[in-house]
C-alpha cells in the first residue's frame, strides 16, 4: 500500500524533515508512527498522503508513483484512495453531520444525492445513524471525531491517515476512536496513526519509530530479525 524509498523532504534554511526514509506497509496493515514533536512524522503524513512532494526518493501509494502524476490525477488519487482524519475535526460549523460528510466527496465526481447516501451509510458505520442532523456544536468531542471519521471513510478509501486522532479528546473518547479504527482496520482498511502517545503506540500491531527526520525503530523489522 505504502512505499517509501530514501524520500527525503527538505525545506529552505537548511532544515531536513526527513532524511532518506526508507518504508513498506502493507495492505490491511495498521500501523503507528510515533515520535516527538519535530521527529518528522507530521512531514511523514504529508508525504504518504500526497500533501507533500519529496525533494528527492521515490513514493508510491496502492502501485501509484507519486511523481509520475499530475496535479489533477494527485488529487484523483487522494479523493478516492486516501482517507484523512485530524486531531481538531475541521468540521464546518452550523453544517449537519450528514453534510459535513457529504461534502467530503464533492471531489469525487458523485452526485448529490449518491453522496448523502453514502454519508449516511457511513455516519451509521461508526454509531452516528441517529446524529445525521446535528451540528457540530450538538456533539460531544468524540463525536465530533466520529463523524470526521465518517467522511475519511465514506468514499471507502483503501489507506486512511489519522493525525494524533485522540489528542483532543478525554481518555473515554480516545478509547471509544481508537475501537472504531481497529474495527475499520478488521474490515479491510490499511490504517496508518501518527501519535506522539506511547501508550495508543504500543497498542497498535507496528510501530514506527522516529527522531530527526529518521526511522530509528520498526517492530515488524525487529519482529523479522527475532
Amino acid at each position: 500500500m505504502i512505499s517509501l524509498i530514501d524520500v527525503t523532504r527538505s525545506y529552505p534554511g537548511g532544515v531536513t524533515a526527513l532524511d532518506k526514509v526508507s518504508l513498506e506497509i502493507e495492505h490491511g496493515e495498521l500501523v503507528a508512527i510515533v515520535g516527538p514533536s519535530g521527529s518528522g512524522k507530521s512531514t511523514m503524513l504529508n508525504v504518504v498522503g500526497t500533501l507533500d512532494r519529496p525533494s528527492s526518493g521515490t513514493v508510491r501509494i496502492d502501485g501509484y508513483d507519486v511523481a509520475k502524476l499530475s496535479d489533477g490525477r494527485l488529487s484523483a488519487l487522494r479523493a478516492t484512495r486516501i482517507g484523512f482524519v485530524f486531531q481538531h475535526f475541521h468540521l464546518a460549523a452550523k453544517i449537519p453531520a450528514i453534510d459535513n460528510v457529504a461534502d467530503g466527496l464533492v471531489y469525487t465526481g458523485i452526485g448529490r444525492a449518491e453522496r448523502r447516501r453514502r454519508a449516511a451509510a457511513a455516519l451509521e458505520r461508526v454509531g452516528l445513524g441517529h446524529r445525521l442532523d446535528h451540528e457540530p456544536h450538538e456533539l460531544s468531542g468524540g463525536e465530533r471525531q466520529r463523524v470526521a471519521i465518517a467522511r475519511a471513510v465514506a468514499g471507502d478509501p483503501p489507506l486512511l491517515l489519522a493525525d494524533e486522532p485522540t489528542g483532543a479528546l478525554d481518555s473515554v473518547s480516545g478509547a471509544g476512536v481508537m475501537d472504531l479504527l481497529h474495527d475499520l482496520n478488521a474490515a479491510g482498511t490499511t490504517i496508518v496513526i501518527i501519535t506522539h502517545d506511547l501508550e495508543i503506540a504500543a497498542s497498535l500491531p507496528r510501530q514506527v519509530r522516529m527522531r530527526d527526520g529518521q526511522i530509528v525503530a520498526d517492530s515488524a523489522a525487529e519482529a523479522r530479525v527475532a
